[in-house]
């Protein structure tokens, strides 16, 4: 990228910004030639790439620098790849040999080809990764298969501005790049742009709207199919799949029936009806998600059935077209009374699915948070993942950084993420959650019509890191950061190296000056932003300290707590539930404990906060001088607009500071024994 693609033009407006695919990342292709062997709109898009980078195609009997071709013809081209040890690719999947200055991409179908395109654009074409032996020896062959088949974004997108959330529910980065003034955008060439760089990372299914679905919102399905099927069109060509949140509630407010009971005929008919209308419109339409019965959207409660019930209705709608339910677990009491120490919002998805499994129909896929309150900076894996044997699971992660600093901090995720898919919950020698996430992963996305996309320029590493990871669980997360400002900065190795420095660790440098040991939810309950000790305390939401002038946290322990602590297998059920085996970054999540404890590393717990919230002010405070020190080196419309929000994290990590010290210290009566100043 140059300082000129992203200079202001001469309205004084900043560009759109090209992200992890731009021009310059093409170079290395101009002038080369390619093979593409196939028939497939897919493949079409594969060669339209190629064009515009600049390539040459010849015929395959030409020995093209660069050769995509199905598996079933390695052996028709003489091509020196063992197809055995090629093996199942899957739909999706390629395999990739480099030989003497020539690549072939072997494919089974024509997705793998486009996935496949993409890794060259990665990696270029040089022989720097080949594997291979000798001359005379056939080259070693690199398989490349998603491990998640469902990898999914979900936009949190209203067409019409809602009062209080806005056109994007949970977005940092400007108005939906799908929606303008009430209606379908006319001009939907962004979205095209962005279906080009998901399926650069493997994303391969969208849901393009909130799953608090409005009124207006829930006309996607009927009256503005038309439009619906102009975003799949955009999608389309680079192998994404389109998704629509609907209201469990859509037969009584789109079509007036009396009621929306999952077991009454004349609803289940009225679904039947809605799914083949849709996929008339939409041949490859990929199916509904919703939020039911949680926050006070409508769902099968009202009529005395249960989430199964609901699910399994939908799921018969769509099964005749091979279309698959979202049905997320996301469901919790939020008027409790906060006197009642035995009603635990962490306990509510178990308490309400797991009961039910082996009752959901093949095509239901129940999507499940990362951890069992809402998005937290640290909190426990979700037992329910493990907990549900017989049921599809698809893992769900935040990309949009409600909780993480809103893309005004700069926090890369994907360390998070990393210790969130290999978590074992029956021990090492078992499962991981990636392995128990049959359903797949999806994430809430992070995007606007910024001209940016993700608001602050950085968080552009959080989706690529999600995609790579969607497609690979066990992809190093400072590779993929390192991979991301690679093909975002170029060949700058200052650049690229002051980036990996000031965003590899910054997940926990923002833990460091928030809410301390696993705690959670000391936000503004408004918009969740900024520092409010209290603002949850005493709120019928539920996520409570209980601090008081003898100690802080939760009693989620079996013996003397709400038993949260009993919803996980072995060994971590004990884990959890023992003083001296739980870590010390979620002590606050399962106990209740004198400010006075102390932790493995030998500071008490409330020298621990003093320590990492003037720690993580710091760490911030040199993140800003890095930053400044790559002043020329980076674009300059980039440069400005992250050094606008380091700023602000800096002014916002201060007050996170200021407020958490002094309500602990306010607390405790116990001084920080290292004299700084604490209001």
């Amino acid at each position: 990228m140059t300082e000129k693609a992203m200079t202001m033009d001469e309205t004084g407006t900043t560009p759109e910004h090209p992200m992890w695919l731009p021009e310059a990342v093409f170079r290395g292709l101009r002038d080369r030639t390619i093979a593409v062997v196939g028939d497939d709109p897919l493949l079409g898009t594969v060669r339209r790439e190629a064009d515009a980078a600049g390539m040459t195609e010849v015929p395959p009997s030409a020995e093209a620098e660069l050769t995509i071709m199905p598996v079933a013809d390695l052996a028709t081209h003489a091509r020196r790849i063992d197809a055995a040890a090629v093996g199942d690719l899957g739909t999706e999947g390629y395999a990739i040999a480099r030989e003497g200055g020539r690549t072939v991409i072997a494919y089974a179908g024509a997705a793998g080809a486009l996935y496949g395109w993409f890794h060259v654009v990665r990696a270029g074409l040089g022989d720097a990764d080949t594997a291979g032996g000798a001359a005379s020896d056939a080259p070693t062959v690199e398989r490349h298969v998603p491990r998640h088949s469902l990898r999914m974004l979900d936009h949190w997108d209203n067409v019409s501005e809602h009062p209080v959330m806005g056109q994007v529910e949970r977005g940092y980065a400007g108005g939906s790049i799908f929606y303008e003034d009430g209606r379908v955008r006319e001009d939907l060439s962004r979205v095209e742009r962005y279906a080009r760089l998901l399926a650069s990372i493997g994303v391969n299914r969208v849901a393009i709207n909130n799953v608090n679905v409005g009124r207006r919102e829930a006309r996607l399905l009927t009256d503005d199919l038309g439009e619906v099927s102009r975003i799949a069109a955009c999608f389309r060509p680079w192998g994404i799949r389109v998704h629509l949140a609907v209201s469990f509630a859509s037969p009584i407010t789109l079509a007036g029936l009396p009621t929306a009971d999952p077991v009454d005929e004349a609803v289940q008919q009225w679904w039947a009806d809605a799914a083949t209308r849709v996929y008339a419109a939409i041949e490859d339409f990929g199916g509904f998600l919703v939020k039911a019965d949680s926050e006070g959207q409508p769902g099968p409660f009202a009529y005395g059935r249960d989430h199964a019930d609901g699910a399994n209705m939908l799921a018969a709608a769509l099964a005749p077209h091979g279309g698959i339910v979202h049905w997320r677990a996301f469901v919790y009491n939020h008027r409790q009374d906060w006197r009642d120490r035995s009603t635990d919002r962490a306990r509510a998805a178990y308490d309400h699915f797991v009961p039910l499994d082996g009752r959901f129909a093949d095509n239901v896929i129940l999507q499940v948070k990362y951890g069992p309150l809402d998005f937290q900076v640290r909190e426990p894996v979700s037992p329910v993942i493990p907990g549900l044997r017989e049921t599809a699971v698809a893992l769900e992660l935040q990309i949009t950084q409600e909780y993480t600093g809103q893309q005004r901090h700069a926090v890369y995720l994907a360390p998070q993420w990393r210790e969130i898919l290999e978590f074992a919950p029956f021990g090492d020698s078992g499962p991981t959650i990636s392995d128990l996430s049959r359903g797949g992963i999806a994430a809430v996305a992070n995007v606007g019509d910024d001209p940016f996309w993700t608001g602050h320029p950085l968080a552009q590493a959080n989706l690529y890191a999600y995609g790579r990871l969607a497609w690979d669980p066990s992809l190093d997360a400072d590779a993929i950061l390192d991979e991301w400002a690679a093909l975002t900065f170029g060949d700058d190795t200052t650049a690229r190296g002051g980036i990996h420095r000031l965003l590899s660790d910054s997940w926990r440098t923002y833990e460091s000056y928030t809410a301390p040991l696993g705690v959670g939810f000391m936000v503004n309950p408004g918009d969740h932003y900024g520092p409010s000790v209290e603002g949850y305390e005493y709120s019928p939401w539920g996520t409570y300290h209980f601090a008081d002038r003898d100690g802080i946290g939760v009693d989620r322990t079996v013996a003397t707590g709400t038993g949260y602590a009993g919803q996980y297998p072995e060994p971590w059920r004990s884990v959890y539930e023992s003083l001296d085996s739980v870590p010390d970054e979620l002590l606050l999540f399962f106990h209740h404990v004198p400010y006075s404890h102390r932790l493995r590393s030998g500071a008490t717990v409330v020298q621990h906060v003093y320590d990492t919230h003037f720690d993580g002010v710091e760490r911030v405070r040199a993140q800003v001088a890095l930053w400044d020190s790559l002043d020329g080196r980076i674009d300059t419309a980039v440069h400005r607009r992250v050094t606008e929000r380091l700023a602000e994290q800096l002014r916002s990590a201060t007050d996170w500071r200021d407020q958490i010290n002094t309500y602990f210290f306010r607390a405790s009566g116990i001084a920080d024994e290292r004299g700084r100043r604490i209001y």
